[in-house]
């Protein structure tokens, strides 16, 4: 594995860029999907007289209530349809599945076009801890204080690297975040710099060749790192997938970033698997032939080998999903089709770049 810092990079010019919807925003948590990038909130979807009006402004208030003192937001908690009325010190912050990221995009789209201070407030208690639970090497943990589990590690588990740099290239530069000091919109751009000179640094290399990053990197020495019993240190697919979707989105991507995108790419096409279909059946899940089927990718690749590996809740390795436990079978994402974006994305990304070192 390569633990070398690489060479420097180019400087990068950060950019982004009621109805049935807020139904399903009242019924659904913000809860991504296993593909690295959390899916946006419905919130954030309304027009702009919505977010003038007094439904907004109870739907924020809603999510004010839930910040805990420390400035993020619970996981797997519908946050925006009702309020917290409990002790906030008991609340439990986090940064996975999602969580904090679109309380603090929605606030400021809240602070935009109302200019209610306490929406400004909130949103820079958020910044403000987020810039703090970033490591020095550009990494973040799970949550922040992390710990001393497997949530300290740099995780890359269900998109928490990516959507954290995402949100801070946001902060620096997103019209939403306007309204916050250019020291804040300057540490947001740093910290994306950081976090993707920590993204080149974690990319695994196996017999000298680069491949992709696991779900979770050593917060010191950056090598995969395991975190659940069932999920081992390993090469992880679907976070790759998200990683390599936000170096594709680099405008003016350094030569470094150009070779970690191609090398992505190119094992994402030796990793996938033909022949084989994902069936539910009777509450189970098996892998069976199916010729026709599309390409599938495993959640997770041995690093030596290269062969997909599954876990049970005993964390012993196996090589087929058969192995493990019912229960372990049917409540993860072993198998998805995340190499499928990455093929597409990469196709147009190499049109552009074709020049590119």
């Amino acid at each position: 594995m390569n633990l070398a810092p690489p060479p420097g990079l180019r400087h990068l010019r950060p950019g982004l860029g009621v109805s049935l919807v807020l139904l399903v925003a009242h019924l659904l948590p913000a809860c991504p999907a296993a593909t690295g990038h959390a899916k946006e909130s419905p919130w954030l979807r309304q027009p702009e007289a919505w977010y003038r009006g007094p439904e907004a402004r109870r739907v924020a208030q809603n999510v004010l209530s839930h910040q805990t003192p420390f400035g993020d937001w619970p996981k797997n908690t519908d946050t925006f349809s009702r309020p917290f009325t409990g002790d906030r010190h008991s609340l439990q912050g986090t940064f996975d599945n999602g969580a904090t990221v679109q309380e603090v995009r929605f606030l400021a789209r809240m602070h935009r076009f109302t200019g209610e201070p306490s929406f400004a407030e909130a949103v820079r208690r958020a910044v403000d801890h987020l810039l703090a639970a970033q490591y020095p090497n550009g990494g973040w943990p799970q949550r922040h204080p992390a710990g001393r589990g497997y949530a300290r590690h740099i995780t890359f588990n269900d998109g928490v690297m990516v959507n954290l740099m995402e949100l801070m290239r946001a902060v620096a530069a997103d019209a939403d975040f306007a309204f916050l000091e250019t020291g804040y919109r300057q540490r947001a751009e740093a910290a994306f710099t950081r976090g993707l000179e920590c993204i080149l640094r974690c990319q695994v290399r196996v017999n000298g060749r680069l491949t992709v990053w696991a779900a979770q990197h050593d917060a010191v020495t950056l090598v995969p790192r395991p975190a659940r019993s069932f999920e081992p240190a390993a090469l992880a697919s679907a976070e790759s997938a998200g990683v390599l979707r936000l170096l594709m989105s680099l405008p003016d991507p350094s030569p470094e970033v150009c070779a970690a995108i191609r090398a992505g790419a190119a094992w994402f096409e030796t990793a996938q698997l033909t022949g084989l279909r994902l069936i539910t059946r009777a509450g189970d899940k098996t892998i069976e032939p199916a010729p026709d089927a599309p390409p599938l990718w495993a959640r997770f690749y041995e690093i030596a080998t290269q062969r997909p590996i599954f876990a049970g809740r005993d964390g012993i390795v196996k090589y087929t999903l058969a192995e493990i436990e019912p229960e372990r079978r049917t409540g993860y994402a072993w198998y998805g089709d995340w190499g499928r974006a990455v093929a597409r994305e990469f196709a147009r990304w190499r049109v552009h770049h074709a020049e590119a070192p």
